[in-house]
Parts: structure tokens; sequence; C-alpha cells
């Protein structure tokens, strides 16, 4: 399954890992991404995303039919259909 926010787009980024030697060998930073199920009273459904956790934050706080309309408007696609 990748590893990408479905809301966000947030996704792993590369950098190093670094010894007590300075020996740098490569490695991957990852998301901090959940699966979560939200019900939407707007349109009367249930939406599964996979989305990191700044942007559960950020439906905590506008709530997720609003923070969808906000990304709709941007022209990012969520895949998430509303009515």
């Amino acid at each position: 399954m990748s590893k990408i926010c479905q809301l966000t787009g947030k996704r792993p980024i590369s950098g190093n890992n670094v010894s007590h030697s300075n020996r740098k060998t490569k490695r991957r930073f990852l998301p901090n991404l959940q699966k979560k199920r939200y019900y939407i009273p707007e349109t009367d459904q249930w939406v599964t995303l996979k989305i990191s956790t700044k942007a559960m934050r950020t439906i905590n706080k506008l709530g997720l039919y609003a923070y969808l309309k906000k990304l709709e408007s941007k022209g990012i696609s969520t895949g998430v259909k509303l009515g």
C-alpha cells in the first residue's frame, strides 16, 4: 500500500541515518498515516480515509465537509464524492 495521505498529499522523503562516527546510510522518513472512518452528516455518508495526523487536526478544527470543500476550491482532488 502506498504511504501517501489522501488529503494533504504527504509522502515519504529520504534522508540519512548518521552514526556516531558520522557515517551516513540512506533511510526513509515516513509520514504518520492513520486509517480513520468519518461520517459526513451533510451528505449522510461514511468515508474511510488514510490521512496524516496533521490532516486529522485540521479536520478537528474545521470539520470534514468544510475541509473537503476547501481542498476542492483549491483544485486538489481527494477522491471523496460530495453528493
